[in-house]
């Protein structure tokens, strides 16, 4: 049978170890000494980043908003209107009209393209279903702004990044589908001839 005082005794051992070793973390994240890592599942210790100042790493799966992407080299969005991203869109927060020439047929490109801002919910489910990877999504989380109405609905010049920005932002991702378009372009090699009957 233990003593009264024992769960007690033990209780404050745990809050006073975790109190030292978040001083002790601390110091030597101070002094910069390897292994003390400030997040993820390796991170020990209390610790308090002083925002805006200072900045936590964005994981690359990291998500908030969509943007399309157009390529620097056209200046073209990739978008081609197909509407697959609206049609996958769980809170239906995404209009597209597509764009009709002079002679009054449609061309494969957007002329309007609106995101809800407030409706939307950061699901990706837009991004991964497109077929053409016109639309991504962004790490840009610091939206809020003075205007009270207005800037909850994102239209098409507001939501357009270059390949680049993408590519910074996601870089094994962006190398991924660079991999993947070189394979599907890069020519199949010629059928073996076949041997000739003797």
């Amino acid at each position: 049978m233990r003593p009264w005082g024992f769960f007690l005794v033990r209780g404050m051992g745990v809050t006073f170890g975790r109190l030292f070793n978040g001083f002790w973390q601390g110091a030597r994240r101070a002094a910069g000494l390897p292994g003390t890592e400030t997040h993820g599942s390796g991170a020990t210790g209390v610790f308090t980043v002083q925002y805006p100042e200072e900045r936590l790493p964005i994981p690359e799966r990291f998500r908030v908003l969509p943007v399309l992407i157009y390529e620097e080299t056209t200046g073209e969005p990739r978008c081609t209107a197909c509407g697959i991203c609206a049609k996958a869109c769980p809170p239906q927060c995404i209009w597209i009209l597509q764009a009709k020439g002079e002679d009054g047929k449609t061309r494969n490109r957007p002329e309007e393209f609106s995101i809800e801002a407030n409706v939307c919910m950061n699901c990706g489910l837009c991004a991964e279903f497109c077929p053409f990877d016109a639309i991504k999504m962004d790490h840009r989380f610091e939206l809020a702004d003075t205007v009270r109405k207005g800037r909850d609905i994102l239209n098409l010049q507001d939501l357009l990044v270059s390949s680049e920005y993408h590519a910074r932002i996601h870089p094994k991702g962006a190398a991924k589908e660079a991999e993947a378009r070189a394979r599907k372009s890069a020519p199949k090699p010629a059928a073996p001839a076949a041997p000739a009957a003797g």
